[in-house]
């Protein structure tokens, strides 16, 4: 299993991502503005749906499960 899969699917990745995400649509709502701000708001999406529902997106990349619990119970 790839290290930074395994770290993404832990607590604190999950916390990263939401907050990354949370850090992503509020910069594109209220700093950038416009198309910009509304495409960076849509990509902040992405990690923060992905860290509340527990599933990484990057995890089929590297051939792990795209489930946080699968990823933290294969060794």
């Amino acid at each position: 299993m790839n290290p930074v899969v395994k770290y993404l699917a832990s607590p604190v990745g999950r916390i990263i991502r939401v907050v990354a995400g949370i850090v992503l649509v509020v910069l594109g709502l209220l700093v950038v503005k416009n198309v910009g701000g509304i495409i960076l708001a849509l990509v902040g999406l992405v990690p923060l749906v992905a860290g509340l529902f527990d599933f990484c997106v990057f995890a089929p990349l590297f051939g792990a499960p795209l489930s946080g619990p699968k990823i933290r119970a294969a060794k």
